[in-house]
């Protein structure tokens, strides 16, 4: 080989590297988009300014009040320096995410308690009780369009390969055109309660548990068309954390299952002391979870074989989040320690905060770039970090 084929060679090789290297960074997003996140598990893998050694040090950075109606259990969406989040006001908010000032906000026609906003490609989507769901100007919040549905719409989208997915309370499960609204499909999951439960997207399938009170369903992303379903005693209102080929989920028979995301088999289960409310977060080998109970559990993903629990003194049904080393969850009743972080690995208490309000959170916590997000049932946004 001679002196320019080896230079060439070497620059190849230079440029290819770094374009993997580039590549590979492109896909590590530290925004938290939806309530999932887009890989279905809850876990922020991205995170890399709070650990196990500083979080004990987390501060009040900001609160803001979104309305004067209690009992928003919206969880936060953060993309792009913004904090999205629904009330029970009837509006949408978008806060600056460092100083929590209002950018803007949109009213619909009902109120937005519970369904978290997903974020992807500048818009912002999210139900309503209205029987509406909604797709939003990221930067201006103007209303893009709305798709009405038959009943309420707590359920919190999923948007993948744009396309949103959507549960509502007339029990069935939509798919839509993020661009248009335009309906692709719908799936009618039984005529018992509504489809509360946010949509898990993996591989070409969508899980989530069903209106029928009764199964968790696995359907065709594509088409709608059912794969599998899976039967329990109580059916369930979390929303399912799908990782490796396995769908975990909580349900109202107080249970955690492990199912074969292929086939729907029953791989193993977790009794826990009462209903499971909590979606399931899946980092490293362990899934996390709550339970009214009021335990947090870690439980081993392979054997569901329990590796510890923590008390937190009241129900739990907002869901861990998952990033570097430490699991964030909040209860719902213990006002002197309403949110907590706990070593991942070992679940030693490392921080706690009591939010001003008797029944603390019923959201979930997200992390992003070194900032924790939460609400509150007294209808305010939390931001927490480092000094």
């Amino acid at each position: 080989m001679n002196r320019i084929s080896r230079v060439a060679l070497i620059l190849f090789a230079c440029f290819a590297s770094v374009a993997w290297g580039q590549q590979r960074t492109a896909k590590c997003s530290n925004s938290w988009s939806e309530f999932l996140r887009p890989n279905m598990e809850r876990w922020n893998p991205c995170e890399k300014v709070l650990n196990v050694n500083n979080v004990g040090s987390l501060s009040l950075k900001w609160r803001h009040k979104i309305g004067s109606v209690r009992f928003s259990s919206s969880s936060p969406a953060v993309v792009n320096g913004v904090v999205y989040v629904g009330s029970a006001d009837e509006n949408v908010y978008a806060l600056n995410a460092s100083t929590g000032a209002e950018l803007w906000s949109y009213r619909t026609d009902g109120e937005v308690p519970i369904s978290s906003p997903a974020v992807a490609n500048g818009v912002v989507y999210v139900g309503s009780d209205d029987y509406n769901v909604y797709a939003l100007n990221a930067k201006t919040g103007a209303k893009l369009w709305s798709f009405a549905t038959g009943g309420a719409v707590d359920s919190s989208p999923t948007v993948v390969n744009g396309v949103v997915y959507v549960g509502s309370y007339d029990n069935s499960v939509y798919a839509l055109d993020a661009r248009t609204g335009a309906k692709l499909w719908s799936f009618d999951s039984g005529e018992r309660g509504g489809v509360t439960s946010s949509p898990a997207v993996a591989n070409g399938v969508v899980y989530f548990w069903g209106g029928d009170n009764i199964n968790l369903y696995a359907l065709d992303a594509s088409t709608g068309a059912k794969q599998w379903s899976f039967a329990t005693s109580g059916g369930g209102f979390s929303s399912p954390a799908v990782a490796k080929g396995v769908v975990y989920a909580g349900s109202y028979d107080d249970n955690v299952y492990a199912l074969n995301a292929k086939t729907g088999a029953k791989l193993w289960s977790f009794a826990t002391g009462n209903y499971v409310l909590s979606s399931a977060a899946v980092a490293n080998g362990v899934v996390y979870v709550g339970s009214e109970d009021g335990n947090l559990y870690a439980l081993n993903a392979s054997t569901g074989a329990e590796l510890w629990d923590y008390y937190l003194g009241g129900d739990v049904n907002s869901s861990p989040a998952v990033a570097n080393g430490v699991v964030y969850i909040g209860t719902d009743y213990n006002t002197d320690k309403s949110v907590f972080a706990l070593n991942a690995k070992t679940g030693a208490a490392l921080w706690s905060y009591g939010l001003p309000d008797p029944f603390g959170t019923e959201s979930s916590f997200v992390v992003a770039n070194g900032v924790v997000y939460i609400g509150s049932d007294a209808s305010y946004v939390f931001a927490f970090g480092l000094k």
